[in-house]
C-alpha cells in the first residue's frame, strides 16, 4: 500500500507513514523500527514496504522482533513473518488470541536484551494495547498505538470522519473508538498517563494514527489525563 520513505527520529529509530485505503477515507498508519543494541531490530505495527524501502530497513539492522501492537495492527504481520520466518512474534496479552488468528504469536513478555528498550501492556486497556519505551542519550521516546490519536491537518469528508472517530483534530486525543472499544478502566490509564508524564527526559511520543507529538509531550500527557477524569 502507499508509503513514504524511512525516516529517522531519533539515534537507532527509524519511522514510516503509509496510507491504508478505507470506503470513506484513506487512514494514515505508522510503523516504527527500533535498533537493539546488538543491531537487531523491533519492528512495531508492521507496513509492508516496496524493494528499495525494505533494502534500506535490512541494511539498517536485522528484523528479529515483530510487535502487533493490537488487534488492529495485524494488517502485514503474515507477510513480515513469510519474508522473515526468525522473528518473533510479539502481541499484548489481551490481543494474544486476535493476533494468532493471522500470525503465530511467540511472546507477550519479549526479552530485547536491551535495558534502553521496553515492552509493556498498557493498564487500563484489559492489556489489550502495547507500548515501548526506548531511550537515548538525548531523551525517551514513547511509542503508543491507538490510545492516542494526532491527524492534522485533515480535510474533506474523510477529514470529517477521522475527526468523528477522535483521529483527527487540533490537538492529540483519546479517540471516541478507543474510549469505546479498548479503554476498560479509566482510573487505570489516567494513573499510567501521569506516570507518563513524569519521564523527566521525555522528547517525543510516537502514535500509529497521526503526527509525531514533540512538543511538550508532557503536558500533553497531562491533558489527556485530564480528560479521563
Amino acid at each position: 500500500m502507499p508509503h513514504g520513505p524511512l525516516a529517522e527520529l531519533d539515534s537507532g529509530i527509524l519511522g514510516v507513514v503509509g496510507q491504508v485505503p478505507m470506503p470513506l477515507v484513506d487512514l494514515p498508519r505508522r510503523m516504527t523500527v527500533v535498533r537493539l543494541r546488538d543491531g537487531r531490530l523491533v519492528i512495531w505495527s508492521a507496513v509492508s514496504l516496496d524493494d528499495a524501502g525494505m533494502a534500506t530497513l535490512e541494511s539498517y539492522g536485522r528484523p528479529a522482533f515483530l510487535v502487533v501492537p493490537g488487534e488492529h495492527h495485524r494488517l502485514d504481520a503474515a507477510a513480515w513473518k513469510a519474508r522473515y520466518p526468525q522473528l518473533q512474534v510479539v502481541t499484548p496479552p489481551g490481543s494474544r488470541e486476535q493476533t494468532a488468528e493471522v500470525v503465530p504469536v511467540d511472546t507477550t513478555a519479549p526479552e530485547f536484551g536491551d535495558s534502553r528498550v521496553q515492552f509493556a501492556a498498557v493498564p487500563g486497556t484489559h492489556d489489550e494495547e502495547a507500548s515501548l519505551l526506548v531511550r537515548r542519550p538525548g531523551g525517551t521516546t514513547l511509542v503508543l498505538n491507538d490510545l492516542v490519536g494526532n491527524i492534522r491537518h485533515a480535510s474533506g469528508f474523510g477529514g470529517w470522519l477521522l475527526r468523528r472517530m477522535g483521529f483527527a483534530g487540533d490537538d492529540a486525543q483519546i479517540p471516541a473508538t478507543t474510549s469505546l472499544t479498548i479503554v476498560k478502566d479509566k482510573a487505570a490509564l489516567r494513573a499510567q498517563l501521569l506516570h507518563w508524564a513524569e519521564i523527566a527526559d521525555l522528547k517525543r511520543i510516537v502514535v500509529s494514527h497521526g503526527d509525531l507529538i514533540e512538543a511538550n509531550p508532557r503536558g500533553v500527557l497531562r491533558e489527556l489525563a485530564a480528560s479521563l477524569a
